[in-house]
């Protein structure tokens, strides 16, 4: 079985000309085997539901075969599943918010705003385990709607004007209204345009790309800050930033992790920081813990830091920031 997936992943990656253009299909396998993973025909069929989900978890393009702990999984996200339809109204999502700062003087010039759900049973569940739940089942958009308002929201009270960075997940670039939802989120609060900063990954624009563009270029004529994160994880990465004017791009963590000690996480750094200095971007390193780690960034010219040698993500009655009262008309 694993002889045969693997001839046609080989097969499916072959170019396909279509009018003209070449396209590079993948396909992704879940394998279950009869009579040891299941008995009857239905049985077999969720087995590779199962195992198929899981290639694609690790990274489509490949197969996966079916193994006892994938069913323990499964129940798992069904139960996430029911309990996220219902989070929002029992008020059990909340957003923390993670302090950026300026690397030359360690002044805070906004926060990242990261969501956490308080489950009254399970206690604190982690984002991983319930965001690409929300992906697949169509909630994301109104997980995705909420993060945007509350966001707005609570930084319209901060009398600081620091900005507040929001993440957009792909899914939600698939909802056409988003850039009025945007422009919904900031009316209602207040917020200036220029105070919101939307962070997205690579993955946004590898899908549907001059959709997504067309999109960001939305955003942009509101007045908000498009930053592109993760950035040099994607093997496209430079390709999107003379598609679209980034504000700011950020430094994936992997690559901050080993800076002091890897040559080639050092080299990367210094790539990336002499192509925002070029381009005039704003560079963001993520995942900072150590003095050692900042002073090794500062040396190379990034910008700006973000991690916890600088602050650990806390509520927004947690900040430093002088409370505003809110604008009259605007619904805060």
């Amino acid at each position: 079985a694993t002889a045969l997936a693997d001839r046609m992943i080989a097969a499916a990656r072959r170019p396909v000309v279509i009018d003209g253009q070449s396209f590079a299909p993948g396909v992704s396998i879940g394998i279950a085997l009869a009579p040891s993973d299941a008995a009857s025909a239905d049985e077999l069929l969720r087995c590779g539901d199962l195992a198929l989900y899981e290639a694609k978890r690790l990274g489509r393009g490949r197969h996966a075969r079916f193994h006892g702990a994938l069913e323990a999984s499964a129940r798992y996200r069904r139960l996430i599943e029911t309990d996220l339809r219902d989070a929002i109204a029992r008020r059990e999502l909340a957003l923390h918010y993670q302090p950026i700062v300026r690397a030359e003087d360690g002044e805070t010039v906004g926060y990242e705003a990261l969501l956490r759900w308080h489950h009254p049973v399970r206690g604190l569940i982690p984002p991983l385990d319930f965001v690409p739940v929300a992906e697949e089942t169509g909630m994301i958009d109104a997980i995705g709607a909420f993060v945007l308002n509350e966001a707005c929201r609570e930084a319209s009270r901060w009398g600081s004007g620091r900005r507040v960075a929001v993440n957009l997940s792909p899914a939600q670039f698939r909802n056409p209204a988003l850039a009025a939802e945007v422009a919904a989120a900031l009316d209602a609060s207040g917020l200036p345009a220029d105070r919101l900063e939307l962070e997205i990954t690579e993955s946004v624009l590898l899908d549907a790309s001059s959709n997504n563009l067309t999109t960001l270029g939305r955003l942009r004529r509101l007045g908000a800050r498009i930053a592109l994160d993760d950035f040099g994880t994607g093997y496209s990465s430079l390709s999107y930033l003379c598609t679209f004017r980034f504000d700011k791009i950020k430094i994936d963590r992997a690559f901050i992790r080993g800076i002091c000690d890897s040559r080639e996480a050092l080299a990367v750094v210094r790539a990336i920081t002499g192509l925002g200095r070029s381009l005039g971007i704003v560079v963001t390193a993520e995942g900072i813990e150590t003095q050692e780690q900042a002073a090794c960034l500062r040396q190379e010219g990034c910008t700006q830091f973000q991690g916890y040698l600088y602050g650990k993500p806390v509520p927004a009655s947690a900040l430093a920031e002088v409370s505003a009262q809110p604008r009259a008309g605007t619904g805060s």
